[in-house]
């Protein structure tokens, strides 16, 4: 027998743009059903923050919540080549806002804003796929399976798309476009850091460019319990000539890195070797007549400037903005105020990231001629 739902918006994905999308409409009153293909908590890579997604979260009313985790705090961002080292303090800045953030593990965060925004009514439903989608004159309607292979329908307004990696609507409306970055490889895990060096600063992320090769990058990203993310990032054929596998290669990269073997000599994994390849991707629309693309089922870029979950947070608070004014009736242009207004912040890093990889700004911030 299949399940019908019936909700004002449906949401595809559990991650950080569902879940603050879901929290800030229902914060406006309307019905709220999200769809989640895992099982939370679940470990999801992009665990550093940026300043300006404490704004999101404090929007949403969300915050408290998150301050009151212990995740460990983020002030600036340290990095590392050879012996150039160069810190950004986030509290040296133009504009205002806020100075600070937090690193988070994934699995954790984005459970408490998940129960969060089911706290404030957002109708959750884990471990159910998408297999269709249709829309007509009176909204959409979405069909899939549950984790027993159950059919089930829902019916709703809108959709909101934010099935991250998943990319759930591009890959069944066909939205998909190739990334004009070179596909690169992304290796990574978790580990027990056992760092004691004095110079090592926890309330930083530590971006270190390779010496030999400085379109490979790493970077390490200290939590409050004592471990800490790492990866490495270069072209699939770079990475892939550090080893056999995997795990090998980011071992090799890892002590082929002086800075490293000194301040974490004695780090453990405690996680399985994650890898992404060929991961940047963006899309041929953001929005359509019922539905809307949020953080990376709409383009994501590269993890160098930790760019991904205020995207995703800034996505939402777009987009539902707009969707509470369009169901008030009032003329919306998502073209102008969506598609338009986001890509004025994903361009700018699109900016940051080309220069990351042409070395012009490795030269600016490590101050080299």
């Amino acid at each position: 027998m299949s399940q019908n739902y019936n909700a004002d918006v449906l949401i595809i994905g559990a991650g950080p743009s569902g879940s603050l999308a879901a929290a800030l409409l229902r914060r406006e009153g309307y019905s709220v059903s999200v769809f989640e293909r895992d099982t939370f908590p679940r470990f999801s890579i992009g665990e550093s923050l940026l300043p300006q997604s404490m704004a999101f979260l404090e929007k949403a009313g969300a915050l408290p919540v998150i301050e009151k985790a212990g995740f460990q705090i983020k002030n600036g961002a340290a990095f590392q080549y050879g012996n150039q080292h160069s810190i950004i303090d986030f509290s040296e800045k133009y504009t205002p806002g806020w100075s600070q953030t937090f690193e988070v593990q994934r699995a954790p965060f984005d459970d408490l804003l998940a129960n969060y925004a089911a706290e404030c009514g957002a109708k959750f439903h884990f471990e159910h796929t998408i297999q269709s989608y249709q829309e007509d004159d009176q909204g959409v309607r979405l069909e899939g399976q549950d984790a027993k292979g159950h059919l089930y329908s829902a019916e709703g307004r809108f959709v909101l798309d934010a099935s991250g990696y998943g990319r759930a609507l591009p890959r069944l409306l066909g939205l998909e476009k190739p990334s004009k970055f070179p596909p690169r490889k992304a290796l990574f895990t978790h580990i027990s850091d056992h760092i004691s060096h004095p110079n090592f600063d926890r309330n930083k992320i530590l971006i270190t460019v390779h010496h030999k090769n400085p379109t490979i990058w790493y970077w390490l990203i200290p939590f409050s319990d004592g471990t800490s993310s790492i990866g490495a990032v270069g072209s699939i054929d770079d990475i892939n000539a550090f080893g056999s596998d995997d795990e090998q290669r980011l071992t090799a990269l890892i002590k082929d890195d002086e800075h490293y073997e000194m301040i974490m000599p004695f780090h453990e994994y405690i996680r399985p070797i994650g890898s992404l390849e060929g991961y940047a991707c963006g899309v041929t629309q953001m929005y359509g007549k019922n539905f809307a693309l949020l953080g990376n089922a709409g383009e994501f870029l590269d993890p160098v400037f930790s760019s991904g979950v205020t995207i995703a947070f800034k996505s939402a608070e777009l987009a539902t903005s707009l969707l509470c004014r369009q169901f008030k009736g009032e003329p919306v242009d998502w073209e102008k105020d969506y598609t338009k207004a986001l890509m004025v912040g994903v361009d700018a890093f699109r900016a940051f990231v080309e220069g990351w990889y042409t070395g012009t700004l490795q030269k600016i911030i490590f101050n080299l001629p």
